[in-house]
């Protein structure tokens, strides 16, 4: 377990499955999922599968963190909340500046860059590889209850009591020097 293991203290969870058609746990991001500040990068977020989530779940949220970004705090990437619990899929792209392929009743919170939307990944030149979480939390309420320009961490600490579950799919950035 790593220093900054962005589980390290949170509360159990049943563990479910997330796959991606754009991505692959363990891999590196493709240049689309990185920035538009990053040459070749598109701000496009991931296409996310996801399949056996604990009975009871009565929506999810999905997140993507970065714990490695040198901010003391690591960085949010996106995270969206009140995803009914009837959706297990959102395409490519859905984390747009109007959340188009998101499904009715979910929301898009604030990055740290302050956008409701997925921004990419950015590692500056040289700092070596970061790590992003794309997690979906199984959660035992339809509706989360933080306004729609909450934090992600807001989102994380107010979901902390009601997680039934937690599907990762870990992928790496590096921006060389």
């Amino acid at each position: 377990m790593s220093a900054n293991d962005p589980f390290a203290r949170l509360p159990e969870a049943v563990s479910f499955t997330v796959t991606s058609t754009t991505v692959t746990d363990g891999a590196a991001w493709p240049p689309e999922q990185f920035s538009s500040g990053v040459p070749g990068g598109k701000d496009i977020s991931p296409q996310l599968s996801w399949s056996g989530a604990p009975d009871g779940t009565k929506s999810y949220a999905v997140t993507v963190y970065d714990p490695d970004a040198p901010t003391g705090s690591g960085f949010w990437h996106w995270a969206v909340a009140d995803i009914p619990a009837t959706v297990t899929e959102l395409p490519e792209g859905a984390g747009d500046d109007i959340g188009s392929g998101l499904p009715d009743g979910a929301f898009q919170l604030p990055n740290d860059a302050r956008a409701a939307r997925f921004i990419g990944a950015a590692p500056p030149a040289g700092h070596g590889p970061h790590r992003y979480f794309t997690v979906v939390h199984a959660l035992d309420v339809a509706s989360i209850g933080v306004p729609t320009d909450a934090t992600p961490a807001v989102l994380g600490f107010t979901m902390a009591g009601h997680i039934l579950g937690r599907a990762v799919l870990t992928t790496t950035a590096e921006t060389p020097a």
